[in-house]
């Protein structure tokens, strides 16, 4: 027998890990498991199984928490919440570093608890999770260190509930619970019910780390005891799992107050160019959808391959699956271990059955396993390439030319993530930016880091886990006065009416348009005076103004040194007619002749500030641990639907229009409802200051009346709402029809004399991670 037979007959022997010291942990809490609450565990109460899904065989009996353990959790993060801030950002750091020094000391103990819990592959868990998991402890306790000099004035938001999945249990709790630590929240968390034990584990050594009691609550349980957490009365919810969950989140906690994110489930599609190295970009497809059983949201389930390649490829790809070993998750060679439970099998397998698609398998033993698979020849719409199936099956189609590509890789509800594949840099980076997606990563797959924000957009959810801009979601600025609601000065009983008749229409589409449904209203003096009449705009309206928006798309690919020059004709303009300006102020608000004229004067200033910001809002290279660079960019968010403050009808309009201008947005902004004319009479600056049509379109009417449609539309990608009108609950409720991000006010005042420009420029813009290696190897 020739050597090169030998290889070709060799297999692999197995290569077990020991679970000994695992079940030890397990055997030390006598297999059952109560809550962590206020640091020390429960005693168990009515319990259910956890099982290891690669045998069946029960591992421990977990406690299934009751609203009122949830109460009581949540009353512990509570009381020890203000004296975790006071700690300061140094105390926590230390504390931060402790735990992360622990993750280290004991990763064998949490890398087995992983996989037999999870079904996942020990070398997964052991090189990839555990690892990142403390990587995000040694970051956030930097970020904790120097917070008190980089974010100066934030403060902790409070308590945070939060809900994480059952395929990362582990580094889910590390991406929520390491920032909302750092910058002085508490936490109440729920791990999956199917993986709790690394989450309870974490919680158990997290003492000898010295985490003072109270700061981290475990709460365990079914999908019910989630429910409970985001309906307690908690500061912030942050949840990780599907998009149908994550919108009945979004609504449950609309108009509450409480700040959310969520990242929910993706379609991720893997693009492969004719001019990629074909066997690199296979090994990048085993890592995209055959990592961790594809039991991964950012999974590059949906692969998008050149025409001229597709045969070459595929062959490559079928190949490559029959190598892939399937079985104990223990064992070191084991390429993919066991779906996490016969229930997700068994819905896989459902989803799969009955495709017209071409379907090529690979080999899995009985029970909790499914098997490599590839299927070819679907159309773009059918159900496979559109809908997550989370589970090891990669679903294909053909492409022509980069922009086909760029369609097809658009044509989902989601947009978490994307991979792009290709030797030709500057093709990589022309496609890069056109993905509406969180995160593109060229020529490689799966790349995380705790420096790198991680989220998406569409039905992928809204915020970040990771990086600066993760910090965001558990910090606040100062808190508003309640603000009382503005109502239009109501019509005299002895009317003084002079000059012509005067109605203002909206703006749409940079043209004056009467509003549809033929209604108007007078908008009178505060002395009695009839100013003008105002169009009510309605839903129709609303749908012109949205699709002007929609079709002024080149606005957002302009430089921005070119939409700096328009903003500051937009205030030059405004400052030639500032007398005119002051004077209509006064006369709808009463305001004195001075005060006017500082409005007018801070809305002139205002302009040449955003416009300053439009060049100069620069993204991030991130400081991640590979030779290469993950490039953080800010993009434009889209069309932005805006209710602009009644307080300050000139300046408050200016303050929401000007900086989603100038990061690349388009605007349906509808006017204050009490003091309409500032708007009517600002749109005629916009019409003599080059702006093109569509990118800012304005509407007049009532904030009640709108709000809903403006929340629920489907082509809107965010909506701001500083209205004194009462509707942050409206359109955060509506907003779950497709989980547009929503700015409101829940009724606070702004101090609209402050820019807060970080505020702005964060809410304007989405963060893109672009991960780029480099080098030959």
């Amino acid at each position: 027998m020739t050597v090169a037979e030998i290889f070709e007959t060799m297999d692999y022997g197995p290569a077990p890990e020991s679970s000994a010291e695992a079940m030890a942990w397990i055997d030390g809490h006598d297999g059952r498991f109560g809550l962590f609450v206020d640091g020390t565990f429960t005693e168990p109460g009515s319990s259910f199984d956890t099982r290891n899904p690669a045998t069946g065989k029960t591992l421990a009996q977990v406690t299934q928490a009751t609203p009122e353990d949830v109460t009581a959790a949540v009353a512990a993060a509570r009381k020890a919440q203000p004296g975790w801030e006071k700690l300061g950002g140094p105390g926590r750091a230390r504390i931060l570093y402790a735990l992360a020094r622990i993750i280290q000391k004991q990763s064998r103990l949490f890398a087995v608890l992983e996989t037999l819990d999870s079904g996942k592959p020990i070398r997964e868990a052991r090189d990839i999770d555990v690892s990142l998991v403390a990587r995000h402890f040694y970051y956030h306790a930097g970020m904790a260190q120097i917070m008190e000099d980089e974010l100066p004035g934030a403060r902790a938001l409070g308590v945070c509930g939060q809900v994480i999945p059952w395929n990362f249990p582990l580094l889910m709790l590390a991406w929520k619970v390491a920032p909302a630590l750092a910058m002085g929240n508490t936490v109440v968390l729920k791990p999956a019910e199917w993986t709790p034990l690394t989450a309870l584990a974490f919680a158990d050594l997290a003492r000898e780390a010295g985490l003072p009691k109270g700061v981290l609550n475990i709460v365990t349980g079914d999908g019910a005891v989630g429910e409970a957490v985001v309906g307690a009365d908690v500061d912030k919810v942050a949840f990780t799992g599907s998009t149908e969950v994550g919108k009945a989140i979004r609504r449950a906690t609309a108009g509450s107050g409480k700040a959310l994110t969520l990242e929910l489930g993706g379609k991720s599609p893997f693009i492969v160019f004719d001019d990629a190295d074909l066997d690199s970009a296979v090994e990048g497809i085993v890592d995209a959808i055959w990592f961790n059983g594809g039991q991964v949201c950012c999974a590059g389930s949906r692969l998008i391959v050149q025409e001229g390649i597709a045969e070459d490829f595929h062959d490559r790809l079928r190949t490559r699956m029959a190598k892939l070993r399937v079985g104990d998750p223990l064992d070191k060679c084991i390429d993919m271990g066991a779906i996490v439970d016969p229930v997700q099998r068994d819905r896989i397998a459902a989803m799969v059955d009955g495709t017209t698609g071409q379907v090529h398998r690979g080999d899995a033993p009985e029970g909790c396993f499914y098997p490599p698979t590839l299927i070819t020849g679907l159309d773009p719409a059918d159900p496979l390439m559109q809908d997550e199936i989370f589970g090891p099956v990669l679903v294909g189609t053909t492409f022509r030319t980069p922009a086909e590509a760029v369609s097809l890789a658009n044509n989902t509800r989601y947009g978490l993530a994307a991979t792009v594949w290709t030797e030709n840099v500057n093709l990589a980076l022309d496609i890069a930016p056109k993905l509406a997606s969180g995160i593109v990563w060229v020529n490689g797959t799966n790349m995380m880091d705790a420096a790198a924000g991680f989220g998406g957009v569409r039905e992928s959810g809204f915020g970040r886990e990771g990086g600066w801009e993760g910090l965001r979601a558990y910090v606040k600025g100062p808190e508003g006065k309640a603000l009382k609601p503005v109502a239009p000065v109501a019509a005299p009983k002895e009317a003084k009416v002079t000059g012509l008749d005067r109605t203002a229409k909206l703006y749409v589409g940079g043209k004056q348009a009467r509003p549809d449904g033929g209604y108007s209203r007078a908008v009178w003096s505060p002395k009695g005076a009839l100013l003008g009449h105002v169009g009510l705009a309605n839903r129709k309206d609303l749908r012109n103004a949205v699709e002007a928006a929609r079709g002024a798309g080149a606005w957002s690919k302009t430089t921005g040194h070119q939409r700096a020059q328009i903003l500051y004709y937009i205030g030059e303009n405004l400052s030639a007619r500032a007398g005119e300006f002051a004077a209509r102020i006064s006369d709808m608000t009463g305001a004195t002749a001075k005060q006017a004229e500082t409005e007018v004067a801070a809305s002139v200033g205002r302009l040449f500030t955003w416009a300053a910001w439009a060049d100069k809002y620069d993204g991030r290279a991130k400081g991640v641990p590979i030779r290469g660079v993950a490039l953080a960019m800010n993009e434009p968010v889209g069309v932005i639907g805006q209710f602009a403050p009644d307080e300050m009808p000139l300046l408050g309009l200016v303050s929401v229009i000007a900086p989603a201008m100038a990061m690349g947005n388009r605007t349906v902004t509808v006017a204050s409802t009490a003091f309409p004319l500032a708007a009517t009479d600002f749109y005629q600056v916009l019409e003599t200051s080059d702006v093109p049509g569509g990118v800012v379109n304005i509407l007049t009417g009532d904030a009640n009346e709108l709000a809903a449609q403006m929340g629920g539309h489907m082509d809107v990608d965010s909506v701001w709402s500083f209205s004194s009108s009462d509707i942050s609950a409206t359109i955060e409720a509506e907003s779950a029809h497709n989980l547009k991000r929503t700015w409101v006010n829940n009724g606070r005042a702004r101090d609209w004399s402050v820019t807060d420009a970080h505020t702005f420029l964060a809410q304007a813009t989405e963060v893109k991670t672009v991960w780029i290696p480099y080098g030959e190897g």
